[in-house]
């Protein structure tokens, strides 16, 4: 029913400067694989086989990593390490790649609304490579799927957080409908605590109707002055419907540094546990 993926991957990751001078964050690698490669494969895992990249300047190594690399392929082949590449030679056997540019950073709306053009008239989902998520049975964009199959509106991942971490986030406001299901009513762009309506922080996962296109034209620069998607989804829960879904599994904010280093040990402590 969603055939399309978009991954907004313009922004400079200066949090992990010097490694992200030349280098795009996203191919910043969790143990063996960049965190883009987790996010398209769980893409696929829930069925999504056209993925589309909003880029910007000095991210062509995205590019280059959704390819074959001839020179490479040719010196390993044979050898046991050949083997190493069977994960993203599978991904670039099931999945479409396409790309467009950001040409300037005003803010995750804005980026969205930049991949009108690999998008169309359909709805799709999005995923930020930032928040690497390994979920509890299915993945996290797969759990999502199944709510709006159910609701056919805006789905947006939650999960609760500290009081005192809400500043880093956008903010719900709902009413419960469903087991871990909450009708939203209102949003909140990065509150402070004496001002967040809850703890359900969004998390970087979407699933957006298309008209949420038009709905970021005609929404003003909101926090920071950036085009916030948050802003825009609450238009859409005022004149329409939007469901936030509490998901089952685990978040590791790779955005950060303590997160991305806590992300590292876990997977190497699952991989190492597994014998692999």
């Amino acid at each position: 029913m969603i055939k399309k993926c978009l991954f907004p991957a313009a922004g400079y990751g200066s949090r992990f400067l010097p490694a992200t001078k030349s280098m795009p964050k996203e191919i910043l690698p969790v143990v063996d694989t960049p965190l883009i490669q987790y996010g398209v494969e769980e893409a696929l895992a829930a069925g999504i086989h056209e993925m589309a990249f909003v880029t910007g300047r000095g991210k062509r190594a995205l590019e280059d990593h959704f390819d074959i690399n001839y020179e490479l392929e040719h010196q390993i082949s044979g050898t046991d390490k050949e083997g190493l590449l069977k994960d993203i030679r599978r991904l670039i056997d099931q999945c479409t790649f396409s790309y467009t540019r950001q040409i300037e950073m005003k803010g995750l709306g804005h980026a969205i609304l930049t991949g009108e053009t690999l998008i169309g008239k359909e709805p799709f989902g999005v995923i930020l490579a930032d928040d690497l998520c390994e979920g509890q049975g299915d993945g996290v964009m797969a759990q999502m799927m199944r709510v709006y199959e159910k609701y056919r509106c805006c789905v947006v991942a939650i999960e609760e957080v500290d009081m005192d971490e809400v500043h880093k986030y956008g903010v719900i406001a709902g009413k419960k409908v469903d087991q871990d299901i909450f009708m939203v009513s209102d949003m909140v762009e990065k509150p402070e605590r004496d001002a967040a309506p809850s703890n359900l922080a969004i998390i970087g996962r979407y699933i957006l109707t298309p008209d949420i296109f038009d709905v970021l034209r005609r929404t003003e620069t909101g926090k920071g002055g950036e085009l916030q998607i948050t802003d825009a989804l609450k238009t859409q829960a005022r004149e329409g419907m939007v469901v936030a879904c509490r998901f089952r599994g685990k978040r590791f904010d790779c955005g950060s540094v303590n997160g991305f280093v806590e992300a590292t040990n876990y997977f190497y402590r699952k991989r190492k546990s597994s014998g692999k």
